[in-house]
């Protein structure tokens, strides 16, 4: 495995119980390695559910399987392969969804529908079934484990198992948000990020679960990218097992319904910042602001232009402040822009104004930010009042490194 990314938190979350999440993992040995790859979840009956999935336009059979269930708003359990996204292939991708979940709805005693299942690993090489099969029967009979033995199997290429909390309170009753994640390669999400999972102690309404959720995916997943390529697998799920007993939640009339949702958004932003932070090859965590563009969507694509450039993304690995790389990824936008009312800062200071370099700045700030972990980059528009904020990560020899070779 690489290196642990030098972005990488100190430690891992100390998360509590979500009362009616049970985790569980397996070695199906998808490949050969020496690590647990099948994750198992099952979820206490009347658990909600809610979820997002990439809007590629060749989606994983499990994507799909996904789609179909998503609306029915029931779970009962979650299956994650990792190691091989059984994308891109054919009947014998859509058998194997079909297999996993009719062996663990007659575990469970439930409908297939109440099974969610993803995969993610390499694109084009069929899941083998009777490896899915083995890897469940182990599962089930397997020790309840923990969050991050849970975060770790779902893993690729990360470098370290990502997750995060949140609290709200509901009436008299304080309810528990926990997700994981998993991604560091194949992100420019069109809904989502690679893989991620949130789990929840409230009851909540299924529709009014996604409404949140949605909301919390487009200033949170949305909003990152590592190398503009979006995955055939991309898929973002909320379970509420509803057992901490509060008055349910339907809509935003209800009490709590604002900190749930604060809360929901919160737990997305965290862990798509963690995706950002474990971006293949990474040594920086850029954070773009666009300010006075014509409207929030045109600064969001103005903001995704910058993020994506490897000209930007290369100079910021070489803590470069070559904000003229910046100026060409606003003009290919395709967006509103006027040269001259443009203006750009890194670590707040200001290089460029009204169409020019600002005469005589001072640099030695400029250049003591770029060498830390964590750069902002500043673009104001000068047209109005759209803003809008976009994660990504530097563009390193590493990222070249890991994909080159990644099939083998």
């Amino acid at each position: 495995m690489t290196d642990r990314s030098p972005l990488a938190p100190a430690s891992f979350p100390d998360l509590p119980d979500i009362d009616g999440v049970t985790l569980r993992v397996a070695q199906a040995q998808y490949k050969t390695w020496d690590r647990c790859d099948l994750t198992y979840v099952e979820l206490a009956p009347g658990t909600t559910v809610a979820g997002v999935t990439t809007q590629s336009l060749c989606p994983s059979p499990e994507v799909e399987w996904c789609r179909d269930a998503i609306p029915l708003g029931n779970a009962r359990a979650l299956v994650v392969n990792a190691g091989n996204s059984n994308a891109f292939t054919g009947h014998r991708g859509r058998t194997a969804v079909e297999a996993i979940a009719a062996r663990v709805a007659n575990h469970l005693g439930c409908l297939p529908s109440d099974i969610f299942i993803s995969s993610t690993g390499v694109i084009g090489v069929p899941l083998p079934v009777e490896k899915a099969e083995a890897g469940l029967d182990a599962a089930f009979v397997a020790e309840p484990c923990g969050w991050q033995e849970a975060a770790a199997t779902i893993m690729t290429t990360d470098t370290f198992a990502k997750a995060a909390v949140a609290q709200a309170v509901i009436g008299d009753r304080t309810v528990n948000l926990v997700g994981i994640v998993k991604g560091s390669g194949m992100i420019a999400p069109d809904m989502a990020t690679m893989l991620g999972y949130v789990f929840t102690d409230a009851a909540i309404d299924a529709a009014f679960l996604q409404s949140i959720l949605s909301a919390a995916n487009r200033t949170s997943f949305s909003c990152i990218t590592v190398d503009s390529d979006t995955s055939t697998s991309d898929t973002v799920l909320a379970f509420a097992t509803g057992t901490a007993d509060n008055t349910p939640l339907t809509s935003f009339e209800d009490a709590g319904a604002d900190a749930f949702a604060s809360a929901m958004a919160d737990v997305c932003r965290q862990l798509a910042h963690l995706v950002v932070r474990d971006g293949e090859g990474a040594s920086k965590f850029i954070a773009v602001h666009v300010s006075g563009a014509s409207s929030d969507a045109s600064a969001h694509r103005i903001a995704l232009s910058i993020a994506n450039s490897p000209l930007v993304k290369t100079a910021i690995a070489g803590e470069d402040a070559n904000w003229g790389r910046v100026v060409m990824a606003v003009g290919k936008a395709g967006e509103p822009a006027e040269r001259d009312k443009l203006s750009i800062r890194f670590g707040g200071v200001q290089v460029a104004k009204d169409g020019l370099a600002v005469e005589e700045y001072d640099e030695k700030p400029v250049a003591a930010h770029l060498k830390g972990l964590e750069i902002n980059i500043d673009v104001d528009l000068g047209l109005g009042e759209g803003q809008a904020t976009v994660w990504t990560c530097d563009l390193t020899h590493g990222y070249i490194s890991i994909n080159a070779d990644y099939r083998s």
